[in-house]
């Protein structure tokens, strides 16, 4: 896959990815209130709200990094230095999407979970990158033969946590370094 590039849709590529995997898995949040987990710029939040949201809860452990636009729109209420695993948001949510870096999929999902209001959705972006062993990895890149069986992996722990798989789709952007990255679609089990 090709990266084109910058979108001038949302606030940064993230949006992009959010906005295959709403098609995809035919999610839409129209009227959902929704949790963020891993802001960040705010790619993810601006494709909620652009898919009529109601409001969007951005969590994320960084301070300022919001896209303007964003922290000043009515319906994003900004958790910033604030850790997603411990984060309770102030009634059930809808649907929760996850694009977090160094937070391995087995611990955010279980956070994820408790935010969800019943027949809420998870929508987590896997980077491979961040749940492979290090010895897997080269020059920072999972190697493609790789990417199926260290996805497999991160989403094992699902089940435990009285979830089930719904969908998987490659992201049509590559992450960092080129990295293949993953969009699950979850549901209660």
């Amino acid at each position: 896959m090709t990266d084109p590039g910058p979108s001038a849709s949302y606030v940064s590529r993230g949006g992009q990815k959010l906005a295959a995997a709403l098609d995809s898995f035919q999610v839409d949040p129209r009227g959902a209130v929704c949790a963020d987990l891993g802001s960040h710029v705010g790619g993810f939040v601006d494709c909620l709200l652009q898919h009529e949201a109601a409001a969007v809860h951005a969590v994320d452990t960084c301070y300022g990094t919001l896209a303007w636009k964003l922290r000043r729109n009515p319906r994003v209420v900004v958790h910033e230095r604030t850790n997603a695993l411990h984060f309770v948001p102030p009634q059930p949510v809808g649907l929760v999407t996850i694009d977090v870096g160094w937070t391995r999929q087995r611990l955010i999902l279980e956070s994820a979970g408790r935010m969800l209001a019943p027949g809420g959705a998870i929508i987590t972006l896997i980077k491979p990158h961040y749940e492979a062993a290090a010895e897997r990895l080269v020059a920072g890149v999972l190697p493609d033969e790789w990417l199926g069986p260290t996805v497999e992996e991160a989403l094992r722990v699902v089940g435990g946590l009285g979830l089930r798989v719904a969908g998987t789709l490659e992201s049509p952007l590559r992450g960092h370094a080129g990295n293949r990255e993953v969009l699950a679609y979850l549901l209660r089990a």
